[in-house]
C-alpha cells in the first residue's frame, strides 16, 4: 500500500507514541487531582500546552485543547457569538471545510448573519472581497488557512489587518498548515485558530484552539473548570501529551519537511503530466501546501481511477465530504463547470513518503488511466 493521504490523516509518529504510552499505563493520574499521580499528569498537560504555542508563536495560556479540529472550530465561532451578541455577521468563504460551513449555517438559523465571499479560479480568497463584504457592523471573519482539498494556501495575513481595521475578530482555520509551513498567529494576525492532532502525527481525538489574550469566547459545555472553565471535562492526558510532542518534532524538522515535501510533490506531478496528457492541477500552482495535488485525469473519473489502482491511497476529496459522486464543492465554489468537479484526485504526502512510493504512484495511476481511457465511455466521466 502506498499512502497518499496524508490530508486525510496521518499515522501516529513513533516518538509521539512514545511520549504518550506512559500516561495509558502507569501515569494515569487525573491532573486535577492534588497527588503525585495527578501533579504529574498536570505537569504533562501544561508541559504540552507550551510545545503547541511554541509552535504557532503564542503564549502558553492561550492554547485549549479540544477533542480535535472540529470542535475547535465550533468553540471558535459560536463562543464568540454567543459571548459578544452584538458580532451578528459573519463574513466567511464559499469553500470553507464542513467544521466552518455547518457552523456558520447553524448559526445563521438562529439570527446570525453571514457572508460568504466568492474563491477566485486559483483557488484563492481575494482580500479586496473580505473587505467588501465587511461593513460597521461588529463582525467575525473565519477564512481557512489552506484549502483541505485543493491544498491553496489563503492569504489570511493580509485579510486580518483589513478585518482588524473593522473591529472584527479574526479565527483561520489552520488544520492543514500547523506542522506542514510556518504558522505564527501574530504574523498572521489572527485571534482564533484551529489545530487538528492527526494532521500532524499526533492520534485522533485530540486538537486546541488558540485564544489570543483578550478575546471573549462562551464556553460551549456546563461543567468544571478545566481548560480555563471553557472546555469542562477531565482532560485527555495522553492525547495532549502526544499533540505537543507532534508539535515539537513538528518545530524540529518544519524546514527540512517542507522541502523534502515540496521536491517529492513537484517530482509526482512532473511524472503524472509526462504520461497523462491534459492532466488538470486545480489551484494556484505556488502558493499551495507542499504537500498536496489536486489533480484531475481527463476522460476519466477519480473515484474509477482509484478504483483500478487499489494499491495506492488516495482520496477524490476531503474525507470529510468522500462517498459520493458529487461535484467537488470547493472546484465548484472556483467556478469550474460541475461536470469537470465529478472526477478530480487529491495526492497527499507526508514525512513516510519515499521517492520510491512516488515513482510507483505515478507509474501506477498512468497506466491506470490509460486502461480507463481506453474502455467504453461509460466508465469515464
Amino acid at each position: 500500500m502506498i499512502y497518499l493521504d496524508y490530508n486525510a490523516t496521518t499515522p501516529v509518529a513513533r516518538e509521539v507514541l512514545e511520549a504518550m504510552l506512559p500516561f495509558l499505563r502507569e501515569g494515569y493520574g487525573n491532573p486535577s487531582s492534588s497527588h503525585a499521580l495527578g501533579r504529574r499528569a498536570h505537569e504533562a498537560i501544561e508541559a504540552a500546552r507550551g510545545q503547541v504555542a511554541t509552535l504557532i508563536g503564542a503564549w502558553a495560556d492561550e492554547i485549549v485543547f479540544t477533542s480535535g479540529g472540529t470542535e475547535a472550530t465550533n468553540m471558535a465561532l459560536r463562543g464568540v457569538v454567543l459571548a459578544e451578541p452584538q458580532r451578528n455577521h459573519i463574513v466567511t468563504s464559499s469553500f470553507e471545510h464542513p467544521a466552518t460551513a455547518e457552523t456558520c449555517s447553524a448559526l445563521e438559523r438562529r439570527g446570525v448573519r453571514v457572508t460568504r465571499v466568492p474563491v477566485a479560479a486559483d483557488g484563492r480568497i481575494r482580500p479586496e472581497d473580505v473587505a467588501r463584504a465587511l461593513d460597521d457592523e461588529p463582525a467575525v471573519v473565519s477564512m481557512m488557512h489552506a484549502n483541505n482539498e485543493i491544498g491553496t494556501l489563503q492569504p489570511i495575513a493580509e485579510i486580518s489587518p483589513l478585518a482588524k481595521g473593522k473591529g472584527a475578530i479574526v479565527h483561520t482555520d489552520a488544520a492543514q498548515t500547523v506542522g506542514k509551513v510556518p504558522v505564527d498567529v501574530d504574523a498572521l494576525g489572527v485571534d482564533l485558530l484551529t489545530i487538528a492532532g492527526h494532521k500532524l502525527y499526533a492520534p485522533k481525538g485530540i486538537g486546541a484552539l488558540y485564544i489570543r489574550r483578550g478575546t471573549k469566547l462562551e464556553k460551549l459545555m456546563a461543567g468544571a473548570g478545566h481548560e480555563r472553565g471553557l472546555r469542562p471535562g477531565t482532560e485527555n492526558v495522553a492525547g495532549i501529551v502526544a499533540l505537543g510532542k507532534a508539535c515539537e518534532i513538528a518545530e524540529r524538522d518544519l524546514t527540512t519537511e517542507q522541502m523534502k515535501l515540496r521536491g517529492l510533490r513537484e517530482h509526482l506531478l512532473a511524472k503524472l503530466r509526462a504520461g497523462i496528457e491534459g492532466l488538470v492541477l486545480h489551484g494556484h500552482p505556488m502558493q499551495r501546501l507542499p504537500n498536496t495535488l489536486f489533480v484531475s485525469f481527463p476522460g476519466v473519473h477519480g473515484a474509477r481511477l482509484l478504483e483500478s489502482v487499489p494499491e495506492i491511497a488516495a482520496s477524490t476529496g476531503s474525507a470529510c465530504h468522500s462517498g459520493s459522486d458529487a461535484p467537488c464543492a470547493s472546484l465548484v465554489a472556483m467556478g469550474l463547470d460541475p461536470g469537470l468537479a465529478l472526477g478530480p484526485v487529491r495526492l497527499s504526502l507526508g514525512r513516510d513518503t519515499t521517492v520510491q512510493e512516488v515513482d510507483q504512484a505515478a507509474d501506477s495511476l498512468v497506466a491506470g488511466w490509460k486502461e480507463l481511457s481506453a474502455r467504453p465511455a461509460a466508465t469515464t466521466v
